[in-house]
């Protein structure tokens, strides 16, 4: 019995930690990669995020910020929710449209929305016994790391749209 415990500690931390380093590459790669942050901001502009360079930083720095706080397992449900907060308005912003597949002309929503299924999955199990939360005794319970990933995520998700998407009008055929 303790092994097949020890062994479901082991798959949540791999499953925690990957999408932390996946959201910490990310992060990294809109700051310094490519266009670095400049460009990234003159996507989102285009994408209708106004001003993009703002948007830039903050979706760079809560993917940082999230990925971070999910390879320590620290703060695991609010890490969560900046996951399922950025994936949320990349979908809105820009994958919704080209449909399912990733590979789609415009790339697709199944990428995206499996880290929004993960973020949750990850927020309502806990981080796990190998993470800063459990040595801190942090009493995370179920239904509430729920709420905060899936709600918190994207409800902050939907006021920042509301706030500051602004995406150009297709003229009348």
């Amino acid at each position: 019995m303790k092994a097949q415990v020890d062994t479901l500690y082991f798959v949540l931390l791999l499953l925690r930690v990957w999408l932390g380093i996946v959201m910490l590459a990310h992060g990294i790669r809109h700051v310094i990669g490519g266009g670095k942050i400049a460009g990234t901001g003159r996507w989102f502009e285009s994408l209708g995020m106004k001003p993009g360079i703002v948007h830039a930083w903050l979706a760079s720095l809560t993917e940082v910020g999230a990925g971070t706080m999910l390879v320590l397992g620290l703060l695991t449900p609010l890490a969560c929710a900046g996951v399922v907060g950025v994936m949320v308005v990349a979908i809105i912003t820009n994958h919704l449209k080209n449909g399912f597949y990733i590979f789609n002309k415009g790339e697709g929503y199944e990428y995206v929305a499996t880290l929004i299924v993960i973020a949750v999955v990850v927020a309502t199990i806990g981080p796990g016994r190998w993470s800063i939360d459990h040595h801190l005794d942090l009493g995370w319970l179920p239904r509430s790391n729920f709420l905060i990933a899936a709600v918190g995520g994207a409800g902050g998700a939907l006021a920042l749209l509301a706030g500051f998407w602004r995406p150009e009008k297709k003229p009348a055929a």
